[in-house]
């Protein structure tokens, strides 16, 4: 992208993992709301299960997810009883056993886990909740705290999938971000993975990092994928959000990548990632060309939920744990993030849901187009007006203030039918943003647009 233009659209806008946008939850959605929410779901639909894990052995600088630090494990003993009481409730507040198809362990760390633990959790997910052959089960993996006992139990239960943290291999960012992690510890990993069955591995690498050079990070995606050979990466960008993060102010600002250097960075990431043979999928990950999330992309069923880019159709969305979030026909909820407030809600019998919002016809819609550009990157909107049975007209209005994304060669435009040019693909979610009612009624802080 020309030097002006990524100048020109630095802008902070939502990651569009749903819609309506996170900040635009409020706590009039309870846990008894929640509770007859289950309890109305179709009894013939697939479910999606998220379980966050909220501790991790240390904390890394640059993270921006809801975790807690602790060394020992009797505080995870006792948060994972009060996980294992929430599905116990959930699933009986559902119609009956219903069919998972997507298991995804998130965190935090789930490696802090003991084996006997996770094993356990999976075994509880099994008795609770239908799951075939072709069901997925993965798990984000921390290579620091993952050993082969560990990797082995993954192996036991059918974990098909691990995403593992990689961020940068270079040594001074690794200090920098507080995550020590040599190649070989991330290499050792991902061996034990393959001889224990887990086929499927994930890299996660991030650009924007304090210290990083252009130069450090292509370095580092060429390791990976000639040691790791990973069937997905995705190359997300650091979110520097201290406001938020309290722990990111360890992070010296000045040692960030300045906002030309992030774009190339990102730009020439992508490339290398294109010229190791991956498909870019959407802004932020890659598959090879033969796995799902590729073929997904090429037939149009790619979607977007709180993990990001999915193969996963499922329309409900159940978390679990402390923050964990959730996504239903009726609305979205989120528990609440405090550890021990989160234990306390579910020992008492009680769905930890603080905050959340039902969702209307329009959000619907809206999301529909939202959620297409971010995944095909165009979209048309009479067509999907058409299926909502609404006046397509409506978006007019919208459509028009694209004008300076089209003059500058970022969205085409052909009638009401929007295509995000590949020089405007690590801004489609300003296109995005056009069609973001509640942004337009009070914009909130968020990351970068890359």
């Amino acid at each position: 992208m020309r030097p002006d233009l990524a100048a020109k659209y630095d802008l902070r806008v939502p990651r569009y993992t749903s819609y309506p946008t996170a900040p635009h939850f409020h706590p009039g959605v309870t846990g008894e709301t929640y509770r007859k929410w289950l309890g109305g779901l179709d009894p013939a639909l697939e479910l999606s299960l998220y379980l966050h894990v909220a501790f991790c052995a240390d904390m890394c600088w640059f993270c921006g997810c809801h975790t807690k630090v602790t060394r020992r494990y009797a505080p995870v003993a006792t948060y994972m009883e009060a996980v294992w009481r929430e599905i116990e409730m959930v699933a009986e507040a559902l119609p009956q056993r219903m069919l998972a198809r997507h298991i995804h362990f998130g965190g935090g760390s789930p490696t802090i886990l003991t084996p006997t633990d996770f094993v356990k959790t999976v075994e509880l997910l099994k008795s609770k909740f239908l799951l075939k052959d072709q069901s997925e089960i993965a798990v984000e993996l921390d290579p620091r705290t993952a050993d082969e006992t560990y990797i082995k139990a993954l192996g036991s239960v059918g974990v098909t999938r691990a995403s593992i943290g990689v961020q940068d291999l270079d040594p001074e960012v690794q200090k920098a971000i507080n995550r020590i992690q040599p190649y070989e510890v991330s290499e050792r990993v991902v061996g034990w993975l393959r001889q224990y069955g887990v086929s499927e591995v994930n890299v996660d690498l991030v650009y924007g990092l304090p210290h990083q050079t252009l130069d450090g990070l292509l370095k580092t995606i060429d390791t990976a994928l000639t040691g790791f050979k990973p069937r997905r990466v995705a190359l997300f960008g650091y979110a520097h959000v201290p406001w938020m993060k309290k722990h990111q102010r360890l992070i010296p600002e000045a040692a960030l990548p300045d906002t030309d250097t992030r774009w190339q960075m990102y730009e020439q990431g992508c490339k290398m990632l294109a010229d190791h043979g991956f498909v870019q999928i959407g802004l932020d990950h890659f598959a090879a060309p033969d796995d799902a999330m590729a073929i997904a992309l090429k037939t149009k069923t790619l979607n977007r939920n709180f993990q990001g880019y999915t193969t996963d159709t499922a329309s409900t969305l159940i978390g679990f744990g402390a923050s964990g979030i959730g996504s239903l026909p009726q609305g979205y909820v989120v528990n609440e993030g405090e550890v021990h407030a989160y234990q306390r809600l579910i020992s008492d019998g009680v769905l930890a849901t603080s905050r959340g919002i039902a969702i209307s016809d329009d959000d619907r819609l809206r999301r529909e187009i939202i959620e297409r550009l971010m995944c095909d990157l165009e979209v048309d909107i009479d067509a999907v007006a058409g299926s909502h049975k609404v006046d397509p007209a409506q978006f007019d209005a919208e459509i028009d203030t694209l004008g300076p994304l089209q003059a500058d060669g970022l969205v085409t435009v052909d009638g009401r039918r929007l295509t995000v040019t590949e020089e405007g693909r690590t801004l489609v979610r300003a296109v995005c943003a056009a069609f973001d009612r509640y942004l337009k009624a009070g914009e909130q802080r968020h990351s970068k647009a890359v």
